[in-house]
């Protein structure tokens, strides 16, 4: 799953759109306390967040719970005006994109997360793979 924060409504559902359309599983919310909730409930492998919500709440964006080998990028639909982000956040952030202009980069980045936590073995359920070796 693959989970869209921000307050761009429309940017947000053009990006969801995108990345259905590849076969991906979108959730979107549009704030960190929406987000958190449903990345509760089912982790994403990539959190896409806004990037001035991810300045503003540094320590929200990090509390996204994420799947194992999950990364958070930050993104921003308009002018290319540059929050400043606190040094945790910017160790944590795969990229910073420039969303809708940079969706096929994004495409791209989620395969190549996905295809990383597969090789590592993460990428399949645990209980799943415990129910294999049983079988």
């Amino acid at each position: 799953m693959i989970l869209l924060v921000g307050t761009s409504a429309a940017a947000l559902e053009g990006v969801a759109q995108t990345l259905s359309a590849v076969g991906l599983t979108v959730r979107v919310a549009g704030s960190l306390a929406d987000a958190r909730e449903l990345a509760i409930v089912n982790r994403p492998l990539i959190v896409v967040v806004e990037r001035s919500l991810a300045s503003a709440s540094p320590s929200e964006t990090l509390g996204i719970p994420l799947a194992s080998g999950g990364a958070v990028v930050l993104f921003r639909a308009g002018p290319a005006i540059r929050e400043s982000l606190s040094p945790t956040v910017q160790r944590v952030v795969l990229a910073d994109l420039s969303l809708p202009l940079e969706r096929n980069r994004l495409i791209a980045l989620i395969h190549h997360v996905d295809e990383r936590t597969r090789a590592a073995g993460r990428g399949v359920d645990r209980r799943s793979r415990e129910g294999e070796i049983r079988a």
